[in-house]
């Protein structure tokens, strides 16, 4: 089991009232699940996916990834995990707009103390991986959002993460490079990756294997995802 969550609850104090943004929530995802994290807005996807990829603690329950029980762990434990266990794709993809590609790629190695050539070798590959080797010097206003986000995902991939996480990927794509997104994703997934995208999206669900939808802070349906034509085509 990669993630074990048992009774997960996020409470927040907001002046002289308690709110409640995530309340008791078990979740379980093997490796190389694919997962659709949904939701409308309030429904506690986005504090749940924080908790899922430690940027955020729990106020009661256990988390259990990998083996490890991450609700114990001290700040700078949480930071490793996060650089070495947890790829995030972000919508805003969070790239630096001096750097090229390959040094956005670069970045998680370099907070982990990898050696310069293996960084290197490293790099190239998730490039490869996500299409991009001929964009590699070129900077983010270089590129175009669908590239961008490739280059966000390549360097969700480069430090071999236990899980790509990640919030509304095509949130700010138009449909034909969010189709080519969701394809890569799809092949990430055929490739062993396991994903959790969370999204209000349906089109973007429908890409899933599973489907985990929030209500007020709770699980409302987990399913599975029958196959819908064309989507998660790696083709």
């Amino acid at each position: 089991m990669l993630i074990h969550m048992r009774g997960i609850t996020k409470r927040y104090q907001m002046g002289s009232h308690v709110v409640t943004a995530v309340d008791g929530v078990d979740l379980d995802v093997e490796r190389n699940e694919y997962v659709a994290l949904m939701g409308p807005s309030g429904s506690g996807k986005t504090t749940l996916m924080n908790i899922i990829g430690c940027l955020d603690t729990p106020t009661a329950g256990s988390y259990v990834l990998d083996g490890e029980d991450v609700t114990r762990l001290v700040d700078d434990s949480l930071a490793y995990i996060r650089n070495r266990e947890i790829g995030f794709v972000f919508q805003t993809f969070n790239l630096l707009p001096r750097a090229s590609a390959v040094q956005n790629v670069e970045l998680p190695l370099i907070y982990g103390g990898v050696a310069s050539h293996t960084r290197r070798e490293r790099v190239w590959s998730a490039l490869r991986a996500v299409g991009l080797e001929d964009r590699a010097n070129h900077r983010p206003s270089e590129l175009s959002g669908g590239q961008r986000q490739r280059v966000a995902i390549a360097r969700a991939l480069v430090n071999n993460p236990s899980i790509i996480l990640a919030d509304e990927p095509t949130g700010n794509l138009d449909s034909k490079s969010g189709e080519e997104i969701m394809r890569l994703f799809a092949s990430l997934h055929e490739q062993g990756h396991t994903l959790i995208v969370v999204t209000h999206d349906d089109d973007v669900a429908a890409h899933a294997k599973r489907e985990v939808r929030l209500h007020d802070g709770r699980v409302a349906s987990d399913k599975s995802i029958a196959p819908t034509p064309g989507a998660g085509s790696a083709t």
